[in-house]
């Protein structure tokens, strides 16, 4: 068997000979002008496995002679298996691309053929794959494949969990390795703003004690977007408003609060949204939104939208209006968290769908709360929990208005797809079992990696027609540096990202061997992961 995940929908094996040995040298051969740079692109992704093997650019003849070859081709009909993906092209196309392809291993070369660039390049991950987690030959073999889902995306959050640009590189390398093809930002929370925004220099300007922050220049955001697309990733920028802003208060005191519901104010803690009915504040959100829309290539800006604590449904409605109004008016595409359905949806709308009261697997009663020890480790009281679940039950009814109104459901369900809960205890080896313990939102109940594995995207019984994608979110509150965001990530980000690719759950005892096969992978770029009990690791 081969280790390629997600897995291809067709795979035979071919007659004769087997192919090349993953541990001779290999060189990289564009059989067309048109994949020069996907050429340099895929020599990049190969580097780390193959160091001196990887032979410099060079034709140096057909393949058979000398060295394998990775053939990167374009064929108009490459005998993939070719179907239109669900949900919306993260590129901005009026159809979502074809990225089916056929990857072909021969005695001395594998290669890659699509109709499209982004085809030849999904081929050539897959082909990275065969080579990285592989010993001795390849077996011979043909493989076709092609995208369920439009949309793949991974959320990251460099708002609490600073992360460098090389660092975010590495990220979107490997998420890249996997097919996915959105790298969205949560740059702005109460924590930190970490994108240069010209407009205000004061949001991230030095601290009061001439301390510096962490953000992306407007040059290095750039910079970011230009290598994500050359690996055919699309970023997308989130701005949080209306709440989630005590990093922008910071920066511009004296904004007025959001009208608060009568009788919340002053009984749990948390920042006031702000009020997008004052002229000064949508003056300042106008122009900051205006650079974050000047400055980002890709067609999406997220606008947040979610936990706006402490404001009025009315002022809630008004501020998402406001902020799609102004991204629009900046010739971009809002998208926001599920609450922003709360203020109107239609058909150009896509709410990012990641939570509901039953999801949240809350207590009810003294009793239940009593077996909870991280809830009560956090200092949640039978008050609290009920009050939050108050707070949350306009939630249970937000999918329902999105379908309603002709919008489209970016599927994020905290139950599944947010990759900072927390590990089970069980599934840690000894020597992770205090790094395991230590990362992951606290208030989620710890789970195994085979439970993020069984998510089916059905289940939430959303049509194909209103499904925008599916997309993995990381939130940062326990993250250190990059070492902490990979472990909570791998395995389970290459799980999610076959969900994603094949529109259904793998089939676990399959799945779990394959992806035993991806330590090495993992070992040799660098990146930490759990080696998870449930996975047989060689």
């Amino acid at each position: 068997m081969n280790a390629v995940v997600p897995r291809p929908a067709r795979q035979t094996a071919a007659a004769g000979r087997e192919g090349p040995h993953v541990a001779g040298d290999w060189r990289i051969r564009a059989a067309d002008d048109r994949l020069t740079a996907v050429a340099g692109t895929v020599r990049a992704l190969l580097a780390p496995h193959l160091g001196g093997r990887l032979l410099p650019d060079t034709d140096g003849g057909a393949p058979g002679c000398g060295p394998a070859t990775l053939v990167l081709a374009l064929d108009a009909t490459p005998s993939a298996p070719h179907r239109t993906p669900v949900g919306v092209s993260p590129r901005g196309l009026s159809e979502p691309a074809d990225e089916s392809y056929r990857l072909t291993v021969t005695e001395h070369a594998v290669t890659c053929r699509a109709a499209t660039p982004e085809g030849v390049f999904r081929a050539a991950t897959t082909a990275v794959q065969l080579i990285a987690a592989s010993e001795g030959r390849l077996p011979r073999q043909e493989l076709a494949d092609a995208p369920r889902h439009a949309w793949r995306g991974l959320m990251l959050d460099p708002a609490r969990g600073h992360l460098t640009p090389d660092e975010l590189r590495r990220v979107i390398d490997l998420a890249a390795l996997y097919k996915l093809n959105v790298l969205h930002l949560h740059l702005t929370d109460n924590e930190g703003w970490r994108l240069q925004t010209p407009a205000v220099p004061a949001l991230t300007a030095a601290g009061a004690d001439g301390t510096p922050r962490a953000f992306y220049t407007v040059e290095e955001y750039r910079a970011l977007q230009e290598y994500a697309a050359e690996r055919f990733v699309t970023v997308v920028p989130e701005i949080d408003l209306p709440g989630h802003c005590a990093a922008l208060r910071e920066a511009l005191p004296g904004l007025p609060d959001a009208p608060a519901p009568e009788g919340l104010a002053g009984r749990f803690p948390f920042v006031p949204p702000l009020d997008l009915a004052d002229p000064t504040t949508r003056d300042a959100v106008a122009s900051i939104l205006a650079d974050v829309c000047r400055t980002t290539v890709g067609p999406f800006v997220h606008i947040g939208g979610d936990e706006a604590v402490g404001a009025t449904p009315e002022s809630f409605a008004l501020a998402v209006r406001e902020l799609r109004a102004l991204v629009r008016a900046a010739g971009k595409r809002p998208l926001a968290w599920q609450e922003s359905s709360r203020a109107g949806i239609t058909p150009d709308d896509i709410a990012q769908f990641w939570v509901d009261v039953p999801m949240m697997d809350l207590p009810d009663t003294e009793e239940e709360l009593a077996r909870r020890p991280e809830l009560l480790a956090a200092g949640h009281t039978v008050e609290l929990v009920r009050a939050l679940k108050t707070f949350f039950a306009p939630a249970d009814h937000d999918v329902a208005r999105v379908v309603e109104g002709g919008g489209r459901v970016l599927l994020s369900p905290q139950s599944h797809l947010y990759l900072d809960r927390p590990y089970a205890p069980d599934v840690a080896p000894p020597d992770q079992a205090e790094s395991a313990a230590r990362l992951g939102f606290p208030l989620y109940r710890p789970r195994g990696v085979r439970h993020a594995a069984a998510w089916d995207p059905a289940s939430h019984g959303i049509p194909d027609a209103r499904i925008a994608g599916i997309e993995m979110t990381l939130f940062g509150e326990s993250i250190t540096g990059l070492d902490d965001l990979t472990t909570l990530l791998l395995p389970r980000l290459a799980s999610l990202a076959e969900t994603a690719w094949t529109g259904r759950a793998p089939e676990w005892e399959d799945h779990r061997v394959r992806l035993a096969r991806h330590g090495r992978l993992w070992r040799e770029r660098g990146l930490a992961y759990l080696a998870s009990t449930e996975i047989p690791w060689p």
